[in-house]
């Protein structure tokens, strides 16, 4: 059984994986300013597959590259490629902390879909955590009188690819390695963000600048990924899962910071109904699992 210490080093990693990312995504967001948005998507997958690669290697799991084929691994990837696609489209113009607050209800989609689909029963109280959050993402989103922006939409359709890309891999076996269902994905959205790059786009030469922002981020976005994967290692999700949620606060620093972006009172007030909403509904399901434990 997990320490109460590897518990604190589980949630510093959680909380270290978001910062990171969102460290990640606002270099990314600074090079889309000068480049076509497939090229940039691009050039970070490009060095995360090499960085995810390296690690492969030195863990020695590469011996196991095998469980790339399996099916659930590569649908993984496909809808994280997706979701990535999407996720870009709203980055490029919409403040970066109001499009990782939108993309923060895919787990609100997920508890509606298993309702809807699988025929699952929301108690009242759950119901009405997750319409608090889905109305913090609209004031978020802010719809003026000819509805939501395009932005808007685009982190909407995030969320919910992220939410059907949970639903449908749940049951990848544990004995692939993170490593390896991290590679896979990082080589299908490189190959798609070229292949997205020839057909759609002229490739703008980077400076030398903008080529070493996005081997960072590449880098970055690695290091995120496995402070993930030595959080879930050390600690019950149920408790490192609710640090998650800091991602939002690290995204309203990053854009303050670098673009001084200060959310109005509705952004605020929306982004505090999502992340609440989403620590209560952790907080109730930890607690009903404990009820039937007991």
């Amino acid at each position: 059984m997990p320490s109460p210490q590897s518990h604190w080093s589980a949630i510093v990693a959680m909380v270290l994986a978001t910062g990171l990312f969102a460290a990640s995504d606002s270099l990314m967001k600074l090079t889309a300013q000068g480049l076509q948005p497939f090229q940039v998507l691009f050039m970070r997958g490009l060095f995360g597959m090499i960085s995810c690669g390296l690690i492969l290697i030195v863990t020695g799991q590469a011996r196991q590259l095998g469980g790339a084929l399996h099916w659930r691994v590569v649908l993984r990837g496909v809808l994280e490629t997706a979701a990535t696609f999407f996720y870009m489209a709203a980055l490029s113009a919409m403040p970066i902390a109001d499009a990782i607050a939108i993309g923060q209800t895919a787990p609100l989609l997920v508890i509606v879909a298993l309702a809807v689909i699988f025929r699952e029963r929301i108690p009242a109280l759950r119901l009405a955590l997750v319409c608090a959050g889905f109305l913090g993402a609209i004031l978020v989103a802010q719809p003026g009188g000819s509805g939501l922006s395009p932005a808007a939409l685009y982190a909407f359709a995030t969320a919910m690819v992220v939410a059907t890309r949970d639903l449908l891999t749940r049951g990848t076996p544990s004995t692939i390695p993170a490593f390896v269902v991290i590679t896979t994905t990082n080589v299908l959205l490189t190959l798609a963000t070229g292949g997205a790059t020839m057909i759609h786009e002229s490739w703008m030469p980077p400076s030398i600048q903008q080529w070493l922002t996005m081997v960072a981020s590449g880098f970055i976005v690695t290091l995120g990924q496995i402070a993930i994967f030595l959080s879930y290692r050390r600690a019950p999700a149920s408790v490192v899962a609710p640090y998650y949620y800091s991602f939002t606060v690290w995204a309203v620093t990053a854009g303050f910071l670098v673009w001084g972006e200060v959310p109005n009172g509705l952004a605020v007030i929306g982004m505090v109904l999502i992340v609440t909403s989403g620590l209560a509904l952790l907080f109730v399901k930890a607690r009903r699992r404990q009820e039937a434990v007991a």
